[in-house]
């Protein structure tokens, strides 16, 4: 059974969602069973890398809030985070542009390195207040989880995998989406947001009791919705 995320390295509730359905899969017994994909998403296709100002710098005059209210804003998020194990660094986040990184994931997809691909990317950006629009930043992540430096250097220096990303998009606008994380699994059900691990496990049970039928229609998982990226820039 396949689950397909999509999902942008810059959307915080991305990082949370992962680790839950992470959880979610450990307690499930078929977990060897499941496959993950990672799908491209880009929240803002147009920003521009700028690595001397941070996230909340780029909020605060994006959304013209004060600096003080933008922090305030985003600790609820960093504690989220820190509930999941995940220690965010928001003052240290680089404003960057993430479709090299994506196109830098989908290469790593195809060598079977996606999952670890994703994390890097994610810990990288989100803990270490890396920039990762830097080339010499993602060669350096990407020999860390075992990618070859030349393809890696090739890839990044052409526009290799650039349709790929866009594809992910544009199959994204297809199904409905307006927000990340969102979860496709067995292209049966959807789950909107970093919902709660009770939530992953219900869905994946029964996306595995359907997984023989054939029933290509998606259905969005009864419940409100979590926490989600949208395409307006609001994270909520």
């Amino acid at each position: 059974m396949k689950i397909e995320i999509w999902s942008d390295i810059m959307c915080p509730f991305c990082y949370i969602g992962k680790r839950r359905l992470e959880k979610a899969l450990k307690n499930f017994e078929f977990a060897d069973q499941v496959k993950i994909e990672w799908k491209s998403f880009l929240l803002n296709p147009e920003m521009v890398t700028d690595p001397n100002k941070n996230t909340l710098e780029y909020l605060s005059e994006t959304k013209e809030w004060s600096l003080s209210q933008t922090r305030q804003i985003t600790e609820q998020v960093v504690q989220m985070a820190k509930e999941e194990g995940l220690g965010y660094q928001m003052d240290k986040t680089v404003v960057a542009n993430a479709k090299n990184a994506h196109r830098l994931l989908q290469l790593a997809k195809t060598l079977g390195k996606g999952d670890l691909m994703k994390e890097r990317l994610l810990k990288a950006y989100f803990t270490e207040g890396k920039n990762i629009d830097d080339r010499s930043t993602l060669v350096s992540l990407a020999l860390e989880v075992g990618l070859e430096k030349n393809r890696v250097e090739n890839c990044l220096d052409s526009d290799e995998f650039a349709e790929k990303v866009d594809q992910d998009i544009y199959e994204s606008r297809l199904i409905g989406v307006r927000g990340v994380p969102f979860f496709v699994l067995d292209r049966k059900f959807g789950i909107s947001g970093a919902q709660p691990v009770q939530v992953f496990e219900e869905a994946i049970r029964k996306a595995w009791e359907d997984y023989v039928k054939s029933n290509p229609s998606l259905n969005l998982i009864a419940g409100e919705e979590g926490t989600v990226c949208d395409i307006e820039g609001n994270c909520e």
